[in-house]
């Protein structure tokens, strides 16, 4: 262990944030001592300093003498702590499978949320489950009057938003769709080896279980349809929250010479929705379109240009980029005919 080992690592997160259970699993996986301060990342705890941008969750690393930096974005925190505490990691050795699991995980990131986003505001009777929830969440001690209106408040502002993340009639259907197959091939992989790269957890199984935690377990219309179809995926969810007490080593992951039959389904699946909607969206955002229309999945996909998920795209070709000349083509086999062989660049 580093240093950094026997320091308490403190976050300001949200339950009903899958950014923040994402985050929450990892650590307790990787036996990082932390503590939570519950909160809605619209205010910090007094005396804590504040992110250029506030989302959640936020973290505290100590800088400078007593001192304190606040961090957001999951991945390159994820990375700074595989950096710092080096036990227990989620990044595979081999670094095929690592720019994989960057893959996987960016697609459980971004386009999860689109998912979750979509089943907690789409439907009447998720909106109206969601909406008291993170009230409570924010302060289980709110007088119910007070809840009320603040839900009622919060509930329209985030309906009236769907739009922002890709969510409107003409898309529902193709991000219902993706989350049914999701399911399935995550149940798949779960049953032959117990995660998605191999029978250990890393960093694109936290990803994943962070969404899943609001879609399987929160969102009524969501979770129903993964107890129905899904009850492996749904156990597998509660097993993930604390994965402290389980035992690995370095042979648990795959080998790179199965991981194109393995994660087959899974890269199809992100080929499938996710690189043309990266492909689309960061080509709008290069020409300064404020949105723009594609085809998923066979039907029509329109939303407006979101600048984040540009970088992302510009990311994984970063990732990609790295990797050495033999690895790159280890890994442009292994994309070949899913539809990401056009997310390297």
């Amino acid at each position: 262990m580093t240093e950094t080992a026997d320091q308490l690592l403190e976050l300001m997160g949200a339950p009903g944030s899958p950014y923040t259970r994402k985050m929450i699993a990892y650590l307790r996986y990787r036996r990082i001592r932390y503590a939570v301060h519950w909160g809605t990342g619209q205010r910090a705890p007094e005396g804590y300093p504040v992110p250029k941008v506030r989302l959640l969750p936020t973290f505290y690393f100590p800088e400078g003498d007593n001192g304190l930096e606040a961090v957001v974005d999951s991945t390159p925190i994820i990375r700074r702590l595989e950096r710092e505490y080096p036990d227990r990691a989620t990044i595979p050795v081999d670094p095929v499978l690592a720019f994989l699991a960057y893959l996987i995980e960016d697609y459980a990131d971004e386009w999860g949320t689109k998912q979750m986003f979509h089943y907690r505001w789409a439907h009447r009777a998720d909106a109206e489950n969601a909406g008291p929830l993170l009230a409570y969440w924010a302060n289980p001690s709110m007088a119910e009057a007070e809840m009320e209106a603040l839900a009622a408040n919060f509930a329209q502002r985030q309906i009236d938003r769907l739009y922002v993340v890709g969510s409107n009639e003409v898309t529902a259907a193709t991000i219902e769709a993706s989350y049914e197959r999701l399911l399935a091939i995550l149940d798949g992989l779960i049953e032959a080896q117990g995660y998605v790269l191999g029978e250990r957890p890393s960093s694109a199984d936290f990803a994943l279980y962070g969404q899943l935690t609001q879609l399987v377990q929160v969102e009524p219309t969501s979770s129903a349809i993964a107890a129905k179809n899904a009850p492996r995926v749904r156990a597998w969810i509660d097993r993930m929250e604390d994965l402290s007490g389980l035992s690995v080593d370095e042979s648990n992951w795959l080998n790179r010479e199965s991981a194109g039959e393995t994660l087959g389904p899974l890269l199809a699946e992100i080929g499938r929705v996710y690189a043309p909607f990266l492909l689309a969206n960061a080509q709008a955002a290069m020409s300064g379109e404020q949105g723009f229309e594609t085809e998923i999945d066979g039907r029509a996909w329109t939303q407006p240009t979101f600048p984040y998920q540009a970088k992302c795209l510009h990311w994984i070709r970063e990732e990609f980029a790295a990797l050495p000349a033999d690895d790159q083509k280890a890994a442009a086999d292994i994309l070949a005919g899913t539809g990401c062989e056009a997310l390297p660049g």
